[in-house]
């Protein structure tokens, strides 16, 4: 019996004989959030919708965004990367040693904090790959060995007081307004949406994480593109050092600790399935905006930091939930929403 390879645009060809509301259903379940919680807050809190506040959660927004963008990659080829929050501080300290204890040039201390990162990566990848640990294993055991080396290398020291260009790309702002680190993320989210539909990087992630085996038929090197994957995640790590740096012009080795599940929750909220084979850089993009919109709407509401944790976890349970509804099958939302847009196309 023949096994049927798969096309090098994995599942993109089978969505597109899928009714509207499935096709587009990872943008439009984080967008009904917004507009709801965009609703609440107009008539609770309306000051929420000043410039200066939305500029706030454009800048809380822009680590999760270049995380976001490898992240989207990663889990669509069927892997995950828990490791990513120490790797951004390894490569934080590294470029701050570098150019605070040997006086080393800003840009070759920003070009090393990216370098440490690609090579973390590539690190993960080999550990995947060659030593077939499971993903999710391999990268939180690398996360304590990554953590650990900037723990040693950093001595318990808060290291401060960067020269430019590293604060302004944490924190400046172009024409006194935008973000400078929210312009950074939305251009690599911009990128890694070009590598997603129109390079092997991404339609190859498509294929491995819908049939591995299947990808492996059709003469994909699942191996090499698993390590590309990682690299680009690891390398989006080491930028994030830097903007993470730039943005208290201060780091230590226990920074980041908390950027991996928030990005991986990004990630899933904007459609990103956990089992691989179906992601969208347009939906982490929103994703991260509903994320950073809920924890800063809390923080104008002056609720606990602790709600803010309950929050996110009600809210990743509510889109995977509403994900899964969305499958057709017998009874499911997804039936009758694919029979609803059946009955507006006749009429049309």
């Amino acid at each position: 019996m023949s096994v049927a390879a798969p096309t090098v645009d994995g599942a993109r060809p089978r969505q597109r004989g899928l009714p509207w509301p499935q096709r587009y259903v990872n943008v439009l379940g984080p967008l009904v959030m917004i507009v709801g919680l965009s609703l609440f807050m107009a008539v609770v809190h309306p000051p929420y919708f000043r410039i200066s506040n939305l500029m706030i959660i454009l800048q809380d927004a822009s680590l999760y965004m270049v995380l976001a963008m490898g992240m989207t990659l990663v889990i669509t080829g069927r892997g995950i990367d828990l490791s990513v929050g120490a790797i951004a501080a390894l490569s934080a300290v590294v470029m701050a040693m570098l150019i605070k204890d040997l006086g080393v040039s800003v840009g070759i201390g920003m070009a090393a904090a990216v370098l440490v990162g690609l090579a973390c990566g590539t690190a993960n990848g080999l550990v995947i790959t060659r030593l077939h640990v499971p993903d999710l294993i391999a990268t939180l055991s690398m996360d304590l060995v990554f953590r650990g080396i900037a723990l040693v290398l950093a001595a318990g020291v808060v290291l401060s007081q960067f020269p430019e260009p590293i604060p302004f790309l944490g924190r400046g702002r172009v024409l006194d307004i935008v973000p400078m680190p929210a312009l950074i993320g939305l251009v690599v989210l911009a990128i890694g949406w070009i590598l997603y539909h129109y390079t092997p990087l991404g339609r190859y992630a498509i294929a491995i994480g819908g049939d591995p085996e299947a990808a492996m038929l059709a003469g994909i090197d699942v191996r090499r593109h698993k390590i590309y994957q990682y690299m680009l995640m690891g390398g989006l790590a080491g930028l994030t050092g830097i903007l993470l740096t730039g943005r208290l012009n201060a780091i230590q080795a226990t920074s980041g600790m908390g950027l991996t599940l928030h990005t991986i929750a990004a990630v899933v909220v904007g459609g990103t399935s956990l089992f691989g084979g179906r992601g969208s850089m347009v939906g982490s993009l929103v994703g991260v905006l509903l994320l950073s919109m809920v924890v800063n709407a809390l923080v104008n509401l002056r609720l606990d930091f602790f709600w803010q944790q309950v929050a996110a976890g009600v809210i990743i349970i509510a889109s995977v939930g509403f994900y899964s509804s969305l499958q057709a099958g017998p009874g499911t939302l997804g039936r009758r929403l694919a029979g609803l847009a059946g009955r507006v196309q006749a009429r049309a």
